[in-house]
């Protein structure tokens, strides 16, 4: 991979997933293929857009990019089918197989050097996805996943008796479902992880007010081959110094597998 090589294309593309369309957008290097590719799983309620400046970057260094967004997971911008209220892990697993099924049959992508990539929660469907299937990837890139999602949700409700059938995050921002938090309740995040047997690069902001620095240092522990970094001054989402940091990590990770 070589930063600043290539230009590149943007193209939209449509998946269904049991009658549900998903939106996505990928970006092609204008160059002879096939190319790595790497799909981007935004966080909790963002869409596709949250991914733009790492596919741009990737796409410029000759990787194709697909950004897309979750059934139900965006909380504004999201232009995929269903509600928040009935959005799950599990249903954004599913939109990501949908997706990755896709992404195997497009001929600028090469199939076997497939690698993850996910923000927030869609780093922890990014995990799981990655822990079910190992040999299926290349790479397995994680930014500021939210395995505290488990605790979140037992601050919120003593019992899972006690979740209602629909409730408010983050002041109101997004609205979830019952369904939702009753699977996170029994999740055992570290435990898959420490069966995956790939190489994986972690990066977390020191200054993250969502998710404690403390769950990915935990998750750094429980990853047999993890690549862990800490970006001064990351919040929960890289932006400015903190996303060029970020680029400089996930570029040398990238040029290292595949």
């Amino acid at each position: 991979m070589e930063q600043g090589a290539y230009q590149y294309r943007k193209e939209t593309v449509w998946c269904q997933n049991d009658g549900r369309r998903i939106f996505g957008t990928v970006f092609i290097p204008e160059a002879d293929g096939p190319f790595p590719m790497v799909v981007f799983s935004h966080e909790l309620g963002a869409s596709h857009r949250s991914g733009a400046p790492y596919a741009r970057r990737l796409a410029v260094a000759g990787c194709a990019v697909c950004i897309f967004d979750f059934c139900g997971g965006c909380a504004v911008g999201g232009r995929s089918d269903g509600s928040t209220t009935e959005m799950t892990l599990s249903s954004e697993r599913s939109d990501l197989e949908t997706v990755l099924a896709a992404a195997e049959a497009w001929d600028f992508a090469d199939p076997t050097r497939i690698v993850l990539m996910g923000a927030s929660q869609g780093g922890v469907v990014s995990a799981l996805t990655a822990c079910r299937r190992p040999e299926r990837f290349a790479g397995l890139i994680l930014l500021y996943p939210a395995f505290s999602a488990i605790d979140h949700m037992r601050a919120l409700f003593a019992s899972p008796a006690e979740i209602p059938e629909e409730f408010d995050m983050f002041c109101g921002w997004i609205r979830l479902g019952r369904a939702y938090a009753e699977e996170l309740w029994d999740a055992d995040f570290y435990a898959e992880l420490s069966r995956y047997p790939g190489r994986v690069l972690l990066l977390h902001g020191d200054s993250d007010g969502t998710v404690p620095l403390s769950y990915s240092q935990r998750a750094a522990e429980a990853l047999p081959r993890c690549e862990f970094h800490v970006i001064p001054g990351g919040e929960h989402g890289f932006a400015g110094p903190q996303l060029e940091d970020a680029m400089q990590y996930i570029v040398a990770y990238l040029e290292s597998i595949v």
